[in-house]
C-alpha cells in the first residue's frame, strides 16, 4: 500500500465521518423545527402512563428544558457513543428495536443486491448477443423497469405467485419463497441503472483493439465476454452499486409493508405515526451511515481494481 493510497483512504474517510455527522445534524434541526413537541406530546398522553416525576427525568435526559444547541449536543454526544435512548412507545432501547428490526432488512436488501446483479449481467449480455429484435428489446427493459414503481411489482407478484400459483403464502412473509420474491419486487427497479452502466461499458470494450484482437483469433464471444469485457465493463458498477444502496434501503421500506414484513420499515412507519422521535433520528442516522460507509468502500475500492485511476488526482478531487 503506497503513501499516496493511504493519504487518499485517510482523506475519504475523514470526508464520510463529516457527511455523517451533518446528516445527523440536519436531521436533528428539521426534527426539532417542526411544530409542536413530539416527545412532551407523546409523554403526557393519559395511555403512557406515566407520572409528572418521570415525565421531568425524560425532559431532562433528552434537554427538552434546554436550548436547541444544547439539545443538539447532548443527542449527538449520546450517538457517538452509542446511546440511541429510549422509544416513547415501547419505553424499550431503541437500540434493541433497531437490532430487531435490522437483520430482516439487511436479509432483504442483501438478496435483492444480489438479484438485481444476475438481472443486471443477464440483460446486458442478452443486448450484446441476442438476435434482432431481442436484443432491442433487453436494451429496453431498464427503462421499463424503471417507469414501474415497486409497490406494483409487489402487488402483480403476489397476485400470480401467492394467490394464484401458491407459491408462498402471505402469512408467512418470512419464509424463504416470500423473500425471494420481496427481493424480486425490490431488485426489479434497482437492476435497471445497473444494466445501463453495463450496456453502455460492453458498447464501450467491444470496440477496442483488445477486443477485435480476439475475435480475430477466434475466441467466442461468450469467452471473450467471460475473460475480457465483463471487469473494464463492470468497473463502474462499483460506484453505481454505491449509488443505490440509497435506493434499496427506501425500497425496503415500502417492499416490506407490501409483504408484511417486519424490518426497519415498519419500525419507521411505526415511529412517524406515534410521532416516536428518538426511533425516527436513529433510523435515519444509521441510514446515512449505511449510504456512506457503502460509498467509501466503493471510493476505497475503485483504485485497486482499476489502476487507470489516478489516486493523486482523487486525493486532490
Amino acid at each position: 500500500m503506497t503513501s499516496e493510497y493511504r493519504r487518499f483512504a485517510l482523506t475519504r474517510a475523514g470526508q464520510a465521518v463529516v457527511v455523517i455527522l451533518l446528516a445527523y445534524v440536519l436531521t436533528f434541526l428539521i426534527i426539532s423545527v417542526l411544530p409542536g413537541d413530539a416527545i412532551t406530546n407523546t409523554l403526557r398522553d393519559p395511555q403512557s402512563g406515566l407520572s409528572e416525576a418521570d415525565i421531568q427525568r425524560i425532559v431532562a435526559f433528552y434537554g427538552l428544558d434546554q436550548p436547541v444547541a444544547v439539545q443538539l449536543a447532548l443527542s449527538l454526544g449520546r450517538f457517538l457513543t452509542g446511546q440511541l435512548g429510549f422509544s416513547l412507545q415501547s419505553n424499550l432501547p431503541v437500540a434493541q428495536l433497531v437490532g430487531d428490526a435490522l437483520p430482516s432488512t439487511l436479509t432483504l436488501a442483501g438478496s435483492a443486491l444480489l438479484i438485481s446483479l444476475v438481472f443486471a449481467v443477464a440483460i446486458a449480455y442478452g443486448a450484446h448477443h441476442a438476435p434482432g429484435k431481442w436484443a432491442g428489446l433487453l436494451r429496453s427493459l431498464p427503462s421499463l423497469f424503471l417507469s414501474v414503481p415497486n409497490f406494483v411489482i409487489g402487488l402483480v407478484l403476489i397476485e400470480l405467485f401467492a394467490f394464484k400459483l401458491h407459491s408462498f403464502t402471505t402469512t408467512d412473509p418470512n419464509s424463504a419463497a416470500a423473500t425471494f420474491f420481496a427481493a424480486v419486487t425490490l431488485a426489479i427497479p434497482v437492476s435497471a441503472p445497473l444494466a445501463e452502466v453495463l450496456i453502455a461499458g460492453l458498447d464501450h470494450e467491444s470496440r477496442q483493439d483488445y477486443a477485435l484482437v480476439a475475435r480475430s483469433r477466434g475466441l467466442t464471444e461468450a469467452r471473450l465476454f467471460a475473460k475480457h469485457l465483463v471487469k473494464p465493463s463492470a468497473l463502474p458498477s462499483v460506484a453505481m452499486i454505491a449509488l443505490i444502496v440509497g435506493e434499496l434501503l427506501g425500497g425496503s421500506v415500502i417492499t416490506e409493508t407490501i409483504f408484511g414484513r417486519d424490518g426497519i420499515g415498519t419500525l419507521v412507519q411505526n415511529a412517524v405515526t406515534g410521532e416516536d422521535q428518538p426511533v425516527l433520528q436513529a433510523v435515519v442516522a444509521l441510514s446515512a451511515v449505511v449510504f456512506v460507509a457503502v460509498n467509501l468502500a466503493a471510493d476505497l475500492l475503485t483504485p485497486l481494481l482499476d489502476p487507470r485511476v489516478k489516486i493523486r488526482e482523487a486525493v486532490d478531487a
